[in-house]
């Protein structure tokens, strides 16, 4: 006997899988000095505490969303939830740094398979309209607060437990969204069920993974070097195949007619860019808080709080915009309110203040950022079948993933060659706001673009019309 989906678990575990997989790219963050200074690490070696995460998470995106759909979503959540906590357990008792690294690999292989499925059971389990609206906007709100909380944790944990903690807290997490899981998620499995199309899929691992790897390395290699160079080459040309192999098979691992629809190119490309502009706030708000305003770590952690705050008014505010305007109108006025948010953390310097520098461009981006986040999820799901749902997931979150990755990694650059061999609170100071004006840049054009893409829909306002009328 097949199970169908019962909403109200379903929406409990799609909102627990999601604010921990956005809380693991985060909660490391502050802890690291901590980490280097327990296994006596170089930084280079350090550095990988994060990037294994990101690398695994972000290549095994696209496979990871389509299995869904091929093996059947509840099977594949609750590999990828028990994969994430048993990770989780290794991490935070390793005794050697190989052993940290790796378990951050698994937990990102966990990862590629939790993420996209979130966003695919909303699909499947919500018509279209206001349920689904609503739903998405929880996503979206589990993402962001994820993302914000996970500095704050790893602050507070930092301070007052142990670095460790950072890790085995998903234990409890796990454990209450397999609860959430085991419970509402359907078992049905199509009986004829697409095949997965291997070809495709080792095509485009391969290349996520050697784009990704190519990026985070820029700090070691430069982007001029025969390595960089040679690595995305590879990552590209992998690419290039895997497009080609998609135009042949009957059943693509990514099918390209899904990025014809104006609505799914154009939250696509949004995520790409809002990502690579957001993870940038995220990593130099940390920094600028610890190298130039000198607050400790937890209360650099608790500073994100405002942060998460304004996300959940920005997601509560998307209802009565999308049933006036459109949803064409949110996505941009968040888009833009992000964009100034960012860019407004680059007028700080050794001389501010927690409220000129942290929190009014806080409030402003995290609005905009939270308005926009639940559009961006919605549209990119506009009109795709639920044989197809995994597929859009896990394309739209390779996008942010790749934006995040690619993002952060050049605005790195650019800091640090601003920054140049004055480390004082000063120069640490020019670099960061260099980073944060053309993180902003980065939102705006994505913004633009985005705009142009997504096209009027008159049929989705009246969709959210009728219940912010009643």
């Amino acid at each position: 006997m097949s199970q169908t989906n019962k909403p109200a678990a379903v929406l409990a575990t799609v909102v627990i899988v999601q604010f921990m997989v956005s809380l693991d790219l985060s909660v490391v963050n502050v802890a690291l000095p901590a980490i280097q200074s327990e296994f006596a690490v170089s930084a280079t070696t350090l550095q990988w505490v994060v990037n294994a995460y990101a690398v695994v998470f972000g290549g095994f995106l696209l496979l990871g969303g389509r299995l869904g759909d091929v093996i059947g979503r509840r099977r594949t959540m609750i590999a990828g939830l028990v994969l994430f906590g048993a990770a989780s357990i290794v991490g935070g008792l390793a005794t050697h740094e190989s052993l940290l690294i790796g378990a951050r690999a698994v937990q990102g292989l966990g990862a590629a398979a939790l993420s996209p499925l979130s966003l695919a059971l909303i699909t499947v389990t919500f018509e279209e309209g206001p349920a689904r609206t609503r739903a998405v906007g929880l996503w979206a709100a589990a993402t962001m607060l994820g993302g914000a909380l996970g500095v704050v944790a790893s602050g507070l944990l930092t301070d007052f437990a142990d670095w460790r903690w950072v890790f085995l807290i998903n234990v409890p997490i796990v454990l209450a969204a397999l609860a959430t899981a085991v419970r509402g998620v359907g078992g049905v499995v199509e009986q004829q069920r697409p095949r997965l199309d291997i070809g495709g899929a080792v095509l485009v691992t391969a290349s996520m993974l050697l784009l990704i790897f190519g990026v985070v390395r820029t700090d070691q290699h430069g982007w001029a070097s025969a390595v960089t160079v040679g690595t995305l080459g590879a990552g590209v040309l992998l690419l290039a195949a895997f497009v080609a192999v998609e135009l042949r098979v009957h059943e693509p691992l990514m099918r390209l007619g899904l990025l014809a629809h104006g609505s799914v190119a154009g939250a696509n490309v949004f995520g790409f860019m809002i990502t690579a502009g957001q993870l940038t706030a995220f990593y130099f708000v940390s920094l600028h808080m610890q190298s130039v305003l000198q607050y400790s770590p937890a209360l650099a952690g608790v500073c994100f709080v405002p942060f998460a705050l304004g996300a959940v008014v920005g997601m509560r505010l998307v209802a009565p915009i999308v049933g006036r305007f459109g949803y064409r109108a949110a996505l941009v006025t968040g888009g833009i309110l992000g964009a100034v948010g960012i860019a407004w953390f680059g007028v700080g310097g050794p001389g501010g203040t927690f409220l000129t520098d942290i929190l009014g461009p806080s409030i402003v981006a995290s609005v905009g950022i939270g308005i926009s986040f639940v559009v961006m999820g919605t549209i990119a799901m506009r009109g795709v079948s639920a044989e197809e749902a995994g597929m859009a997931s896990g394309l739209l979150n390779s996008s942010r993933q790749l934006g995040g990755a690619l993002g952060l990694a050049v605005l790195t650059t650019v800091a640090a060659t601003v920054t140049g061999d004055d480390h004082s609170p000063a120069g640490l100071s020019d670099g960061y706001s260099t980073a944060f004006v053309l993180g902003g840049v980065l939102i705006a054009i994505g913004t633009v673009i985005a705009g142009l893409l997504v096209p009027r829909m008159d049929a989705e306002k009246k969709d959210v019309e009728a219940p912010v009328r009643g």
